[in-house]
């Protein structure tokens, strides 16, 4: 029967999941309840994560409780621990928003929460990235995970971010990297989403980063003031969480 839902939950497209959410977390999260991994975002104990993927299956990374995946669990360590997200009063733009956050972050009463999206029906405002209908200086945080990777102009959309912010805000850019990769890997030859799945690692990616990324965030006006967060949790945390291997973890700040 675990081994049915987890196939299940493997092939279902995640936007289905979202849909059917809230009683397919209730039954997956009684079905696989446990004490050997836990996740931070709903606060969950259980006997395993899930497999994840369409085409490269990763293994043991989907949340049974609330479907969140090892990079989601990563950004939540880090802005409990790092920031001050979830005691200081701020402005807060959460671009792409994921399911796992949405409604945990709209019920806190200490930020004000907009989210953005070209397509997203959790979206309060419909935009592109790379030219944001925002004045600037006007949130103290962005969060935009994992979507530069598919941003045609990246650059663009990284300087349009820093535009939006506050003086002294910080943003959270999280991508899927290659870290064997000395500089990020593009090719505008690459048009197709079959050679996209092949060169970028899925269907609607147009890069894919190396280790150079910091040098593209700070090239566009950020600057970083700590170094990767996910360096500094030793393994009993990273397994206990499952974390990812191959992600920076740190928040770009705009100068005062």
């Amino acid at each position: 029967m675990k081994r049915t839902v987890a196939l299940l939950l493997n092939i279902i497209p995640r936007p289905w999941l979202i849909r059917l959410s809230q009683p397919v977390m209730f039954f997956t999260s009684v079905l696989f309840r446990g004490r050997k991994v836990e996740c931070p975002v709903c606060g969950g104990s259980f006997s395993r994560f899930l497999p994840y993927g369409y085409n490269n299956v990763r293994q043991g990374v989907l949340c049974p409780g609330c479907f969140s995946l090892e990079r989601h669990r990563l950004l939540w360590l880090f802005l409990k621990n790092k920031t001050g997200f979830f005691t200081d009063s701020l402005k807060v733009l959460h671009i792409a928003p994921e399911q796992c956050f949405y409604h945990r972050f709209r019920k806190m009463k200490n930020i004000i929460y907009t989210t953005a999206d070209l397509n997203s029906p959790l979206a309060d405002i419909k935009l592109d990235v790379q030219k944001m209908p925002i004045d600037e200086n006007t949130f103290d945080i962005v969060i935009c995970n994992h979507v530069l990777e598919h941003v045609p102009d990246d650059r663009k959309a990284m300087r349009e971010i820093l535009r939006v912010l506050k003086p002294g805000g910080f943003a959270i850019l999280q991508v899927p990297m290659d870290m064997t990769l000395e500089t990020t890997y593009e090719n505008p030859d690459i048009i197709t989403p079959e050679e996209r799945e092949i060169h970028f690692r899925q269907k609607d990616h147009l890069r894919l980063y190396g280790r150079d990324y910091l040098q593209r965030i700070e090239e566009c006006g950020f600057y970083v003031r700590d170094g990767n967060y996910l360096e500094q949790l030793d393994d009993a945390v990273i397994q206990k969480y499952r974390l990812p291997s191959d992600e920076y973890m740190m928040a770009f700040y705009k100068a005062v």
